[in-house]
């Protein structure tokens, strides 16, 4: 038994909570599925430990008959597990009713096997209504207060009714009674006190007023914690749905700080522009549908890679990407990074194309530029959020991306990343292998032309 309105207490339903979506859904079903578990282990482990304390306070072979109902109720917290599920089930209900009646069976009825012919009401003197208490506690870890206020209310209800069918029915010794009155005769108060036949009524309503007191009290702590769970299932929801429109390291700096992208600052950072060779003519010659399920096959490849790496995907452009590296916050290895997911990138296309090619499709033919240098970072956005990565290394780095044509090469780095590589990664870094340096080249946005660096001669 678990719930979805948030009010703080029963009888106040929420329709923001009806309506909770699949993911408030799925945290309550998996952690009413983990506390049903740790309720299960909890509870033999109790268990366990009474069983092992009962033969010490009662050393005869009549106590294997607890022993006997202390399996039992280890089998009954199975049950409970097993059939547990969020929401109200009545089968559940059935199961702790079950749960508790065997208790109260425990406590109340004599041991068939016991020598002794004992009155009924002297079960009442070996304080076992304590026992309910370790039931109570272990349906905490529910996570339901609707489990906890039913189990208080329930246990009030068969304890009171216990001690009127005993009073009613319960074995009487008319000689014990006659023995407590001769030896306590002046003292009328210890003869009711000490009274084998007693029932003890104000004792029995002192017990269940307390334990539902404190049933109480859980329960509104159980609702609390519930509350609580419900918040963090709906603050992971808000952050997946901001994952769709915004990389995981914007988003985790979002999820941190107040205000984390207003400041403007600069820094140096790796830019990656990607894009797909000869879409334009692609597009011309194939069906709305066939080209939108490309782009979304290349873009989800492409956008794997760069969240892998821990870059930040900046923006599509239509058949391209951009793509950053030490975006919100700069790293110390962000060029190398930037340079690992461009080649990552280019084997991921060749086994794209394989694929491709199989099912008697065209390959694509990805191009990449990759540059590292200073940018200028901030929010620009007036009304909604829009940071951005602006400066003239981004336009740098779209000019390198179009070299790869002239050069006949799908990935093209500038020679300042190349050189980034080195100091981060060490001049024998691995990633810095099979790249072939160009002489300078003229790239718009510089003075001078530049050597480059690309993964074909």
């Amino acid at each position: 038994m678990s719930d979805t309105a948030p009010s703080i207490w029963p009888g106040r339903a929420d329709p923001v909570a009806e309506d909770a979506n699949r993911h408030v859904q799925a945290a309550l079903e998996r952690h009413k599925r983990e506390g049903m578990k740790l309720a299960m282990r909890a509870r033999w482990v109790a268990l366990a430990i009474i069983a092992v304390m009962l033969p010490f306070l009662n050393a005869g072979w009549d106590i294997l008959y607890y022993e006997a109902l202390m399996a039992a109720l280890g089998a009954v917290g199975w049950l409970q597990y097993r059939v547990g599920r969020v929401g109200r089930s009545q089968l559940e209900f059935f199961v702790m009713a079950l749960d508790l009646l065997l208790v109260a069976l425990i406590v109340l009825v004599p041991n068939p096997f016991a020598p002794e012919q004992w009155p009924t009401a002297m079960n009442y003197r070996f304080h076992g209504f304590i026992y309910f208490f370790v039931i109570l506690a272990a349906g905490t870890l529910t996570y339901s207060w609707r489990t906890i206020t039913a189990m208080g209310h329930w246990v009030a209800a068969l304890w009171l009714l216990g001690a009127l069918t005993v009073w009613w029915f319960g074995r009487v010794d008319d000689g014990l009674a006659r023995a407590a009155t001769g030896a306590f005769g002046q003292d009328l108060e210890m003869v009711r006190i000490l009274d084998p036949n007693a029932i003890g009524f104000d004792i029995r309503v002192q017990e269940v007023v307390v334990f539902v007191i404190v049933a109480v009290i859980l329960a509104m702590t159980v609702r609390r914690f519930h509350m609580l769970l419900l918040e963090t299932a709906e603050l992971n929801r808000e952050r997946e749905n901001l994952s769709r429109y915004f990389s995981p390291n914007v988003v985790e700096e979002l999820s941190h700080n107040d205000e984390p992208l207003q400041q403007t600052r600069t820094h140096d950072v790796a830019v990656m522009f990607v894009d797909i060779v000869g879409f334009t003519s692609f597009a011309a010659h194939h069906s709305p549908a066939e080209v939108i399920g490309l782009l979304r096959d290349f873009h989800a490849r492409m956008e794997s890679e760069v969240f892998l790496h821990g870059g930040t995907l900046d923006k599509y452009l239509g058949d391209g990407l951009m793509a950053t590296f030490g975006t919100p916050t700069p790293g110390s290895d962000d060029a190398t990074r930037a340079l690992t997911c461009a080649r990552h990138m280019c084997a991921m296309l060749d086994t794209w194309n394989a694929e491709r090619l199989a099912r008697g499709e065209l390959p694509v033919k990805g191009s990449i530029g990759v540059h590292y240098g200073p940018v200028i970072l901030g929010d620009i956005g007036a009304h909604r959020l829009e940071f951005a990565v602006i400066g003239n290394t981004v336009n740098v780095t779209s000019r390198l991306e179009r070299l790869t044509r002239s050069l006949n090469a799908s990935l093209v780095v500038s020679d300042t990343l190349y050189h980034a590589v080195r100091r981060e990664s060490g001049a024998d870094a691995p990633i810095l292998g099979g790249l072939t340096r160009h002489p300078p080249q003229p790239v718009r946005g510089l003075d001078q032309p530049v050597p480059v660096w690309s993964d074909a001669a």
